[in-house]
């Protein structure tokens, strides 16, 4: 027999679970009895009606008793069935099914039981003759019969020894005399003695089915457990791996994927890696929603998984909306520039519908012997170089990428021992009046000259510190600088201790950092007053976030003047002055450069000085190279300038001997 555990109904049990599992065992024993049952029952049946009829002047009443035991029987065998005829096992029914198939066997083995219950009337009215102890005998033979091979389930030796013994010690007691109400009683103690056996029996086989049944059921718990983890594994490795909103690969499943691709046993063929950014897609999500943006990234990632299948190409999301793609070069089909053009001419296929333009840019790497990691790096700089280019357009990585990339990851490196060891410097520019004659402040410039790449421009270190989180230290350090050569200034006596240093902050310092509190504390360290200090900022930051502009209130209200820089060449240019924290602007050098020989750029310095008056902000002209410029700037009523013509940027010392020796007047 196999064991069949059923499921668990929902609500149900343990222990109601095992009732059912007992009672679909005793429902099985007694069907698996029910053939020799039967089988006796018609035998020892035939044996009866065939002394009746030996005995009996009449012949009706035997055969009428022999057909009621064949039609009874009959009735079992349809009631019980045999276990290869039933459609459904009762180990697989449900509590109520179970029931009802013992209900039905308990009321067929009743009424077999009462056919058997009408033998004493083939005795006829002589009990002391030879026929009626073998009927009697019979009957009670059948009994016993009936509850051995019923033992599993009470109920059905019972309902059939009942009514037969009961019978037959009725008969005894009517027969009258002391010797027949003395065998009634001991049938009737026969009777007492079956039922206490039928019963003990019942309570062995439960007994024994539960334990064989607790051993199933905690198997199939255990079994059901052990699928629940496995599949809860699977979904957990699949969230670790796959991107929630896409499906594709994220980064960790990404590269655990083309690592295998990269490792695989196939011919020596070139390994490609692709970076790609969706151009135009923060305008759509800004427009139209983020619920609109996560559709179009869901529709891009469908795309390319069908657009690239036949390079079976591995696909995931990188981040944002950019994407990676790595794959094994097999022919000319899979030409990396190929696939890439294909890609950049179909996006429109994934995009249509998603309210404006979006273009593709794609950086793509190819290598035989490179790590995927590695060329996913220089494929991601290609992305860089191909969105610098105009965007919607590849690039592949080459030898002029490779090293500014290696300059990148040098300065990076080097960075934090840069600012340890002081190399990184504050050189000066001063900023002057009075068409020259006057010093009025200086420009605090970042100096770094490394030692294998020579000097690296200041936008390159501001973008290597935050890319390895030093951002906040490199500005501490600026401004320590900044700080420190205020007061050597001042111990150096020449004159200009009371001369302001202006110190240029970037939009992602003033954004991400809280400037205003490290420039304060800074000031507060050092004891040095607020108004000698001059904050640039572009009008970028100007007009930016309102955390940035409480920023730079705060700093002017402890009395730091705040200058926008690059003034004229950001967008809503005036609106950068409505601010009342702002002091002061700098022409760009753009239109300095300009200013003879286009007649717009005179116009608009002329139209920025006056401006600056009117609003009584002091206006600084950068980029001046020569005398001409100076005079016409003069003439112009521009107050301040700077530039190559009045002094280069230089280290401290050479900045005070430059003081101490200018002729100012």
């Amino acid at each position: 027999m196999v064991d069949v555990v059923p499921a668990r109904a929902p609500g149900e049990t343990a222990e109601e679970a095992l009732n059912v599992m007992v009672q679909a065992d005793q429902c099985l024993a007694i069907q698996r009895s029910a053939g020799a049952l039967v089988l006796s029952s018609l035998v020892i049946g035939g044996a009866t009606t065939a002394v009746a009829l030996h005995s009996a002047a009449e012949w009706i009443w035997p055969l009428a008793w022999f057909a009621l035991i064949v039609a009874s029987n009959a009735c079992r065998i349809y009631v019980c069935g045999f276990e290869a005829c039933l459609p459904n096992p009762p180990e697989k029914q449900d509590c109520a099914v179970v029931e009802r198939q013992l209900r039905r066997i308990t009321v067929s083995s009743f009424c077999s039981g009462s056919v058997w219950a009408l033998v004493p009337l083939l005795c006829g009215n002589q009990p002391s003759s030879n026929d009626t102890i073998f009927f009697m005998t019979v009957v009670c033979g059948v009994c016993a019969g009936s509850v051995i091979y019923s033992a599993a389930y009470a109920a059905v030796p019972v309902a059939f020894v009942t009514p037969a013994l009961a019978a037959v010690a009725a008969w005894l007691l009517a027969s009258g005399g002391f010797n027949y109400v003395a065998l009634a009683a001991m049938v009737f103690v026969y009777l007492v003695a079956l039922v206490h056996a039928s019963l003990k029996g019942d309570r062995t086989f439960q007994a024994n089915s539960r334990i064989k049944n607790e051993a199933l059921f905690m198997a199939a718990e255990l079994r059901q457990a052990h699928a629940e983890s496995m599949r809860s594994a699977l979904e957990l490795e699949f969230r670790a791996t796959h991107d929630p909103l896409t499906g594709l690969l994220n980064r960790s499943g990404f590269l655990h994927e083309a690592s295998h691709i990269e490792v695989g046993p196939a011919a020596r063929r070139a390994n490609v890696a692709m970076m790609l950014d969706l151009d135009g897609f923060k305008a759509v999500n800004d427009a139209f929603g983020h619920a609109t943006g996560d559709r179009l990234l869901q529709d891009v990632g469908r795309w390319l998984q069908n657009r690239l299948a036949r390079h079976h190409a591995v696909v995931g999301r990188w981040g944002g909306d950019e994407f990676s793609v790595f794959f094994r070069a097999q022919g000319f089909g899979d030409a990396p520039e190929t696939i890439a053009r294909d890609l950049i001419e179909t996006i429109t296929l994934a995009t249509s519908h998603s309210g404006g333009p979006l273009g593709l840019s794609i950086g793509l790497c190819t290598g035989m012997d490179c790590p995927v990691a590695d060329l996913l790096v220089f494929a991601d700089e290609a992305l860089y170089e191909a969105k610098r280019q105009g965007r919607n357009r590849s690039c592949a990585f080459d030898d002029t990428l490779h090293a500014r990339l290696r300059r990148r990851r040098d300065i990076e490196r080097d960075l934090g021992d840069a600012m340890s060891s002081d190399a990184i410097l504050a050189w000066y520019q001063p900023i002057l009046g009075d068409a020259g004659r006057r010093l009025h402040s200086l420009e605090a410039l970042l100096r770094w000259q490394h030692p294998v790449h020579g000097w690296v421009s200041p936008p390159d270190v501001i973008c290597a510190a935050a890319a390895v989180g030093l951002a906040e230290r490199l500005l501490r350090h600026m401004l320590t600088q900044v700080l420190c050569g205020i007061a050597q200034r001042a111990a150096a006596g020449l004159g200009c201790d009371d001369v302001p240093v202006a110190m240029n902050i970037s939009p992602r310092e003033m954004s991400q950092l809280p400037v205003d509190e490290i420039v304060l504390g800074l000031l507060k360290e050092h004891r040095v007053s607020p108004r000698l200090l001059h904050i640039e900022v572009t009008e970028e930051i100007a007009l930016d976030t309102k955390a940035a502009m409480t920023r730079l209130q705060a700093l002017s209200q402890a009395g730091v003047a705040i200058v926008v820089d690059d003034f004229g060449v950001g967008y809503s240019s005036l609106d950068s002055l409505r601010g009342e924290h702002v002091r002061q602007v700098k022409i760009d050098r753009s239109f300095v450069q300009g200013l003879m020989s286009s007649p717009r750029s005179r116009l608009m310095v002329e139209s920025m000085i006056g401006l600056g008056r009117s609003l009584n902000i002091d206006v600084v002209a950068e980029g001046v190279e020569n005398r001409q410029e100076l005079e016409t700037l003069t003439a112009m009523g521009c107050p301040l300038m700077q530039g190559f013509y009045f002094a280069r940027p230089a280290d401290l010392t050479r900045t005070l001997e430059w003081a101490a020796n200018a002729d100012l007047n």
